[in-house]
């Protein structure tokens, strides 16, 4: 079974290599769906598969001057305190802990699969809105507290699906700051992702839901896939591959809702 998670984990890296979605709108589905994994631990251990993998991709934009760290601090500002006070309600008030959230844990799984499918689809049309509509004269303040704001929902969902991170933060960012270099905004998420990620998961680990042998099978795989998915990602048409995901995330979400 170790041996399936880290094939599992090499599929999941090659396709983030491919198409740059974040990992966990793919691999936390995939464990409670195909591997039975409960939710709870299947949150808690992507979180913290994350936060590693994620580290290296901040380092490299580091060194490369992509990450614009004003706007991945007003995003931390708000999904850090947000994070740890989802945790905080879980593990008090959800019927039996953690355990007792599997049901809540599901719903916003699923509710963010969709979420990301759809921002997957209409990411450039949201950043063709945004402007036409903010471009000219945007509003610095309103831009920082509404920074500030998504990175609180973000902080939210990310701490109870370990999906949002990815896909959604960079289609809010798009939209917030649509003037901002494509490569800098991917940057500066990535980089987010990394604390945000981290303090999540840690929070699922002292609610005893992160399975460490697990997370390093998947680590093992996860790191070639994602190595493999990069080299090729040249070569696969773009307009192929990101539609093909949208809908196998938005199945996927809706088979979570209503399961």
């Amino acid at each position: 079974m170790d041996f399936a998670y880290t094939v599992a984990g090499f599929a999941v890296g090659a396709i983030v290599g491919l198409t740059g979605v974040g990992g966990g709108s793919l691999m936390t589905p995939l464990l409670v769906l195909m591997f039975g994994i409960h939710p709870s631990v299947a949150v808690g251990t992507d979180l913290l598969y994350a936060a590693i993998t994620k580290a290296g991709g901040t380092l490299a934009h580091g060194l490369k001057g992509t990450v614009d760290w004003t706007v991945t601090r007003r995003l931390a500002s708000g999904s850090i305190p947000a994070a740890v006070l989802t945790l905080l309600f879980i593990g008090h008030f959800a019927p039996g802990g953690i355990d007792g959230a599997t049901g809540i844990i599901k719903v916003a799984l699923g509710i963010a699969l969709v979420l990301t499918a759809v921002a997957i689809i209409f990411r450039k049309r949201i950043q063709e809105y945004a402007l036409v509509r903010f471009g000219e004269n945007p509003d610095p303040r309103r831009t920082a507290i509404l920074t500030v704001l998504t990175g609180a929902v973000l902080g939210v969902l990310v701490s109870i699906s370990s999906v949002g991170a990815g896909a959604l933060g960079v289609t809010a960012l798009f939209f917030l700051y649509p003037r901002l270099p494509t490569l800098r905004i991917v940057g500066s998420d990535i980089a987010h992702a990394v604390p945000l990620t981290a303090v999540a998961g840690m929070g699922h680990w002292m609610l005893g839901s992160v399975d460490w042998l697990l997370l390093g099978s998947l680590i093992i795989g996860s790191l070639p896939g994602i190595w493999l998915g990069s080299h090729i990602s040249t070569k696969v048409p773009d307009r192929v591959l990101r539609p093909i995901l949208a809908t196998m995330l938005m199945l996927v979400g809706a088979k979570l809702i209503t399961h």
